[in-house]
């Protein structure tokens, strides 16, 4: 209850003359509100005048009341992770919502509870709304069995060679049908089957096949001058560079330009179980710089957690000391051929790479996404690619990939002067976007 006393002029006098001396009482008007009542006050004035009575009534608003045919239906489920604002939850209602762009929370599956704030008559009120978060979507594949060559005598485990990955489940179930003898010679044929947390399934057929040696890998594919590479895809928004590492040793950089180069971007350190310079990195960034190529940075990780990769993020700063770049650090995770062995989630390692990006940025240097096609497809969140520029990495002519991308990494089999060997080569596009 609210109690309002006003008292604006009060004037009382008392003249006393003796015992039977004469009395004056002045008072003034006098208002009193309580709650949302209708209160009706007497204002006397006593004097030797007659006394006199005047009513005054002051009113306030009710209380506000919720609508008795309030309507207002959402989804009966959502899918666990999806970016949902309220507006779109909400199927039906007959009021306005005090802010529709809210997202709901999806970050865990079971049944949650959220309260809708919303407009009545000029008044805010609230309803609770219940909802279930599930998880339909299977495992991806991401592996279906590159090289199945397993030497005799060797234990088998198929998880060496597939890899599959769950967007909520850390740690889906890998069975299958068939049987392998890794004691003897031949060929295996075997369903496998992913399965998640919520019973979602990916099936497919692979084939193991048993044998005494396991032949080295074949490299049969052919090299591409770098003259030629520039003539094919030469346009006016597009600049020519190349990647290298420790592979590459010793690069004679005027020579690299004088190819045609104008960037390269290399390897500052990479992290196994502890996190290594590159050898050549010092070397690199000096003689690099020193012959007028623009210059970035990349790190190479098998971390899978969030405060690993600010670690490394830091580390790249502390060894950059102060070096201006010429592109974001880009990031570099390829262990996809066996993921499930890292514990993580799909959503996981997006988080990461946001972790490692965040970190880059609060030490002063920006971060890129570097991924394959394949991956960049099936793999990293729209959300992810949309937040920082994408280094797409596809050996392929004529690429089909249809995300948005600031850098190709077209071939990994080029041949430029400077370098004995093999290098990476990259089309930079001058109209997209590198903050």
């Amino acid at each position: 209850m609210k109690l309002r006393y006003i008292f604006p002029a009060i004037a009382a006098v008392m003249l006393l003359t003796g015992c039977g001396g004469r009395k004056t009482v002045s008072t003034a008007d006098v208002t009193i509100e309580v709650g949302t009542a209708t209160t009706v006050t007497s204002v006397v004035t006593s004097s030797s005048a007659p006394k006199t009575t005047t009513a005054v009534t002051t009113t306030t608003a009710a209380n506000p009341e919720p609508p008795k045919d309030l309507v207002m239906k959402c989804r009966d489920s959502v899918e666990v992770y999806e970016e949902i604002k309220l507006k779109d939850f909400i199927t039906e209602r007959n009021v306005d919502l005090k802010d529709g762009e809210v997202m709901l929370n999806t970050s865990d599956t079971g049944v949650f509870e959220v309260e809708i704030p919303y407009i009545y008559n000029g008044s805010e009120f609230r309803q609770k709304l219940q909802y279930s978060v599930v998880d339909t979507t299977p495992p991806v594949i991401l592996n279906a069995g590159w090289d199945t060559a397993h030497k005799v005598g060797k234990a088998f485990d198929l998880n060496d060679y597939v890899g599959f990955a769950d967007n909520f489940d850390k740690s889906p179930v890998l069975t299958y049908e068939g049987e392998v003898d890794p004691n003897t010679v031949g060929s295996y044929p075997l369903t496998a089957t992913a399965t998640d947390s919520s019973g979602n399934e990916s099936t497919w057929d692979i084939t193991i096949n048993v044998v005494d040696q396991v032949p080295p890998p074949v490299d049969n594919n052919p090299r591409v001058d770098y003259s030629s590479f520039i003539e094919r895809y030469d346009a006016d928004n597009v600049r020519f560079g190349i990647d290298v590492s420790a592979w590459q040793t010793n690069v004679d950089y005027d020579a690299v330009r004088d190819a045609g180069c104008s960037f390269v971007i290399m390897r500052i350190g990479y992290y196994y179980s502890q996190i290594t310079m590159d050898d050549y990195f010092r070397q690199n960034i000096e003689n690099a710089t020193a012959a007028g190529l623009d210059v970035g940075v990349y790190f190479y990780t098998t971390d899978n957690t969030e405060e690993g990769v600010r670690e490394h993020a830091r580390w790249i700063a502390e060894n950059l000391n102060g070096q201006q770049l010429d592109f974001p650090v880009a990031f570099d995770w390829e262990e996809f051929g066996n993921f499930q062995k890292y514990g993580m989630s799909i959503k996981d390692l997006n988080d990461i790479y946001a972790a490692f990006a965040d970190e880059m940025e609060k030490c002063g240097y920006s971060a890129m996404l570097y991924s394959s096609r394949n991956f960049l497809n099936n793999f990293w969140s729209e959300k992810t690619k949309a937040s920082h520029p994408v280094w797409l990495a596809h050996f392929v002519d004529e690429t089909n990939y249809d995300g948005e991308y600031a850098i190709w990494q077209a071939s990994a089999y080029g041949r430029i002067p400077g370098i004995t060997g093999d290098v990476d080569m990259d089309i930079l596009y001058t109209d997209k976007k590198l903050d």
